[in-house]
């Protein structure tokens, strides 16, 4: 089946590059070596003129066009000024790097969600898709995670660098965003980030892929894209809360969908349950009698 690249994924492509560019301002000096006292003297204030000029780019760009682009290129944008300056911080001679890393897991995970529906499923495709305005337990369980990691960062400064921990939280979280996109690929228009309460004109059963695997693989990679940014950032009291708060968010959610899966799909469902399981630990789902 072949991908129209829309225009809103375009937008957000190239935005999101745009604001990573940030990330070689760095690289200027190895251009011009009498710019390295500048680079060493005035980095803040040169990342600082960047996104100043970014942000003003994109809205004298999109100025006169529909209000939906700009947005989406502010939000696209930032979140790849965010995703640069992460990329920054991993290389940068901190103890700080394992922090560079969850920034930019989690701010390539919100700009993929959005990107990935604008390929697959563009019907779907909203300013939600980026899913940061997901919900208020959301922002709070992120801001909970930074609390943390800066209090402990600061006092504890040893606890935030067990480089094995973090590597094991890295790896989870490149292999759930490689196992959620792929199933958001593998179902394309079937995929949505909301449950779907009425069947749809050609909604169809997925269950090869990654669905021969998991029957939810995209909350399957959510559930350890989740923990991993905990194992990254060694936090020991938000990977216990993100553990068990999401697998019950997800306890929940796979109950409730697969009521209603069965009810759009009758027995090819209920066959499909009984050959593959959820993929998440303990989790049964819906189990209807037909």
């Amino acid at each position: 089946m072949a991908i129209r690249l829309v225009r809103e994924a375009k937008t957000s492509l190239l935005c999101f590059l745009l604001g990573a560019g940030i990330c070689f301002l760095p690289t200027v000096p190895l251009l011009n070596p009498a710019l390295q006292h500048v680079w060493i003297d005035f980095w803040k204030y040169l990342l600082g003129i960047y996104a100043l000029a970014f942000n003003v780019i994109i809205n004298l760009v999109f100025m006169s066009d529909d209000n939906l682009y700009q947005v989406i290129a502010l939000r696209a944008g930032w979140l790849g000024l965010f995703f640069g300056l992460g990329l920054l911080l991993s290389f940068a001679k901190t103890t700080l790097v394992h922090f560079g890393w969850y920034v930019m897991a989690l701010t390539f995970f919100h700009w993929s969600e959005y990107f990935i529906t604008a390929l697959t499923n563009p019907r779907s495709l909203s300013l939600e898709s980026f899913l940061l305005d997901h919900s208020r337990e959301y922002k709070l369980a992120a801001i909970s995670s930074w609390a943390e990691f800066m209090f402990e960062w600061y006092w504890f400064p040893g606890l935030k660098q067990i480089r094995w921990l973090s590597l094991l939280g890295l790896f989870m979280v490149i292999g759930g965003e490689i196992l959620r996109k792929c199933s958001m690929y593998t179902a394309r228009s079937n995929f949505n980030h909301y449950i779907q309460h009425v069947k749809q004109d050609g909604h169809t059963l997925v269950t090869y892929g990654v669905y021969s695997l998991f029957r939810h693989p995209a909350y399957v990679g959510w559930f350890y894209w989740s923990i991993g940014t905990q194992l990254i950032l060694c936090n020991p009291f938000c990977l216990v809360g993100y553990t068990i708060v999401t697998w019950r968010f997800f306890r929940e959610r796979i109950y409730e969908e697969e009521i209603y899966l069965l009810n759009f799909f009758g027995e090819d469902y209920f066959e499909y349950q009984k050959k593959v399981g959820t993929g998440l630990p303990f989790i049964n789902g819906y189990r209807g009698e037909l």
